[in-house]
């Protein structure tokens, strides 16, 4: 410790013997360790872990389970389901399951909801947010169209564990009664000319479908 004899009160200054046992307890211990693994794994949400994100989510109000729909497989078209004679026709049921996120896919989820509670909800302050969120990822922007609907575009691919995040956490800011969509797919992709990103017959696929999803 740092000049341990300062944290004495002077009714106790001049006594050799609670001097004494400071002094030994001053050579015995040292947390200057403990307290750069209490910034290191609690208190810096940057690089906590474990036990210390909990406590973060504890602060923001949002737990480590995210709550999404159970994968099933369902005739259709989309390449990730089946065709006839290998699929039943979907029973209206959307079946759930909890998962527990990762310590960097939590931290994720902290952060965003972090921001949403003291975020603007108008597009320029979701360009913000965004850009914040994924620095250095790649471009992100937010479409108004102006009816009561907006999307947040990405162009780059997110992870599985962002995806669902965005999707079924509930947790990105939006104005009231706005439906919100994203798009995220990495260039280039078959487009038109003019289009920055685009790229023409023969020289870049189609955008997947799965690049559009909805946002909770």
């Amino acid at each position: 410790m740092q000049d341990v004899l300062k944290t004495v009160i002077s009714q106790y200054g001049n006594s050799p013997i609670i001097l004494a046992i400071i002094r030994s307890m001053d050579r015995a211990i040292d947390p200057r360790p403990d307290w750069d693994n209490f910034w290191n794994m609690v208190w810096n949400v940057d690089t906590a872990q474990g036990f210390g994100l909990d406590i973060w989510g504890r602060i923001v109000v949002i737990g480590r389970g995210l709550r999404i729909p159970a994968p099933e497989d369902w005739l259709g078209f989309d390449p990730a389901w089946s065709p006839f004679g290998e699929a039943p026709f979907w029973n209206g049921v959307i079946a759930e399951g909890i998962v527990l996120l990762t310590d960097d896919a939590y931290r994720k989820l902290i952060l965003i909801k972090a921001a949403a509670n003291i975020s603007g909800t108008n597009a320029p302050a979701l360009n913000s947010l965004l850009c914040r969120l994924f620095e250095g990822r790649g471009i992100i922007f937010v479409n108004d169209y102006l009816n009561m609907t907006m999307r947040y575009v990405f162009l780059f691919d997110l992870t599985p564990a962002e995806i669902s995040i965005l999707q079924y956490s509930g947790t990105m800011p939006r104005p009231a009664g706005v439906l919100i969509n994203g798009f995220a797919a990495a260039p280039p992709f078959l487009g038109f000319a003019g289009m920055t990103e685009a790229g023409t017959f023969g020289n870049a696929p189609f955008v997947s479908p799965t690049a559009f999803f909805t946002i909770s």
